[in-house]
């Protein structure tokens, strides 16, 4: 049975930092949905009505893009551990650049990974647990470091052209405002 939260408590906060994965979903007026796996030890609980997580360049930029047109985002928590547990968290994002004055104190709070272009905060405003019986028992191997590798190699300047040229617009055309 579904159960609903206002607010992050520290058992959700505390299932949140277990976890290797989770899922992030936007969406704009006229746009596709956008859903997104994200891993690499880049999430933070802030408090129990704020996460943040380091948003790393990739081949598009739809949450960036998604989040100028509307706010809404949900985040998705799936245990493949023993103990079967989903958690959604709805509220309201926001990108963060790296031109922003609250870059350096939010950066300071996630280990080094290259080419980070923005960080994504939300604001909570409310979370639902279910159960999750459905979702496979599955185990941790580690992490690829494919996405680490290819920034390192490209370093800074290209990982700046690469924004450029594909980071600036979504799929469907809306801007992201990270170049």
């Amino acid at each position: 049975m579904a159960k609903f939260y206002a607010a992050l408590t520290p058992e959700l906060a505390a299932f949140i930092g277990k976890q290797k994965v989770f899922f992030v979903a936007t969406a704009a007026p006229g746009a596709r949905i956008n859903l997104s796996p994200k891993g690499l030890d880049s999430l933070r609980v802030l408090d129990e009505h704020t996460l943040a997580y380091l948003d790393l360049t990739g081949s598009s930029a739809e949450t960036a893009a998604h989040l100028r047109a509307d706010p809404r985002m949900t985040l998705m928590f799936c245990s493949f551990a023993a103990d079967a547990l989903l958690l959604r968290i709805y509220g309201q994002g926001e990108g963060i650049p790296p031109r922003d004055p609250r870059w350096g104190e939010l950066r300071a709070l996630f280990p080094e990974h290259p080419g980070a272009r923005q960080i994504v905060l939300l604001r909570v405003a409310s979370a639902q647990t279910s159960c999750g019986a459905g979702v496979p028992l599955m185990g941790y191997a580690g992490e690829r470091g494919t996405l680490s590798e290819w920034a390192r190699k490209k370093g800074e300047d290209g990982m700046a052209e690469y924004r450029r040229e594909k980071n600036a617009r979504s799929i469907d055309g809306l801007p992201t405002g990270l170049v």
